[in-house]
């Protein structure tokens, strides 16, 4: 992509402009004039920026090869970009503008869960259908929602008790303060307590807040096994050299960092020495169809930074959505939802094979413990294939029988048949 298209897609992004699939890449020789139509509301700058960019480019690597090998259905991909900014009420902003007016056949949209909470309304009301590819909290049983990014059952349910086995029981969390940080550490107490352990101590830090002295007091106090870091964004990032600094010198645990902010570039060694991440997905996978993703990745991107599991949900989504389509021969969510309840659809994917769960719409994934060492280098020293997104199903959500288009959580689980 030249200088000049890479310009005028970030303008237009931000200004909500317009930007046709053309601009973005190849099109089916042919095609036929009416294009599907994909929505891309993604944080393209603000707090959230440095994790999200990458979920942009994947969208245009994937419906440029899918373009380049004919479409969907014959049809080209024509991508509807949009810079949220970080801030939700362009969320709902744009969200709107997308289905009313721009009329899309499906929207990938949001990174924090603050965001995706603030559009999915709006999405259930105009009856739009809508991809989150991101990890998150869990719980979300919504039949316009598909959701590619790992949940605590597959992050937590791993994480935990191989940390409480390799460090100890006493176990304190810091989180950002919104739905994320608070249910996640739900989840973690829930955990540990299960597992025969007891929190040390939990803190609850706002959106922005980047300085951590008084935490790191508190943590230093508390004297824990291990630290569970559920830190979102930049301002928050801070708290890893700050801790360094402080000698706090505690294993760390994650379901976010490294594998959203990669941290582990970003900031001097040894600051992240000892973080423990599970993860769907990071560049330095070393599987065949790993590298594969990661050199077509950066032959289009070279400048790219990194590419995290967020690129890659996205990437492998839009190729399951292209599969869901031409199994159904419609764009119809209807018709869609038909083809996912087969519980068939599945792809190879950089990181392994994924499944969408046809009650949840979430979707099975490869985990990779990810370990980093004193120089920030990385190694894997547990990998769990397979990890289905059970809890849902489990709990009473069944979106092949009923729709509640609500959020759940352990202490709030679905209301049995």
């Amino acid at each position: 992509m030249s200088k000049s298209v890479l310009r005028g897609l970030r303008a237009a992004a931000l200004t909500g402009t317009l930007v046709l699939g053309s601009s973005l890449g190849s099109q089916p020789a042919g095609a036929a004039e009416n294009p599907i139509k994909l929505g891309v509301l993604e944080d393209q700058s603000g707090d959230f920026a440095a994790a999200t960019i990458g979920k942009v480019h994947a969208i245009q690597l994937a419906a440029e090869e899918i373009n380049k090998a004919g479409g969907i259905m014959g049809r080209p991909l024509e991508l509807v970009p949009y810079d949220t900014q970080s801030d939700n009420t362009r969320y709902q902003e744009f969200m709107r503008r997308v289905l009313q007016r721009d009329k899309v056949d499906v929207v990938f949209a949001g990174f924090s869960s603050a965001s995706r909470e603030a559009y999915r309304p709006i999405v259930d009301q105009f009856n739009g259908f809508a991809f989150y590819n991101n990890q998150y909290e869990g719980g979300v049983c919504d039949g316009h929602m598909i959701v590619t990014g790992a949940v605590p059952e597959q992050q937590f349910s791993t994480l935990i008790p191989y940390m409480m086995e390799k460090y100890g029981k006493n176990v304190y969390t810091l989180a950002a303060d919104y739905n994320f940080g608070q249910i996640s550490a739900e989840w973690v107490r829930k955990i540990v307590k299960e597992n025969g352990g007891k929190m040390a101590g939990e803190e609850f830090i706002p959106l922005g807040v980047s300085q951590f002295s008084q935490s790191i007091q508190n943590i230093q106090k508390a004297k824990p096994d291990f630290v569970v870091t559920l830190l979102v964004g930049t301002a928050q990032a801070s708290y890893y050299e700050q801790a360094a600094s402080a000698n706090v010198n505690l294993p760390m645990a994650s379901s976010v960092n490294v594998g959203q902010g990669y941290e582990h570039k970003r900031f001097k060694p040894p600051s992240l020495k000892d973080m423990y991440v599970t993860t769907n997905y990071i560049e330095e996978i070393d599987s065949p169809k790993s590298k594969e993703f990661y050199a077509k990745f950066k032959a289009k991107f070279p400048s790219e930074p990194y590419v995290n599991q967020e690129a890659e949900n996205s990437y492998l989504a839009v190729y399951l959505y292209k599969q869901m389509v031409e199994r159904a021969k419609s764009t119809k969510r209807e018709e869609i939802r038909k083809v996912i309840a087969l519980g068939d659809v599945c792809m190879d994917a950089p990181e392994g094979k994924v499944c969408i769960d046809p009650k949840s719409q979430h979707m099975s994934h490869t985990i990779y413990l990810a370990k980093v060492g004193a120089d920030h280098s990385i190694s894997f020293p547990k990998i769990w294939e397979d990890i289905k997104p059970y809890w849902l199903g489990e709990a009473g959500c069944d979106l092949t029988k009923k729709d509640p288009m609500a959020q759940y959580t352990p202490s709030n689980p679905p209301p049995k048949p």
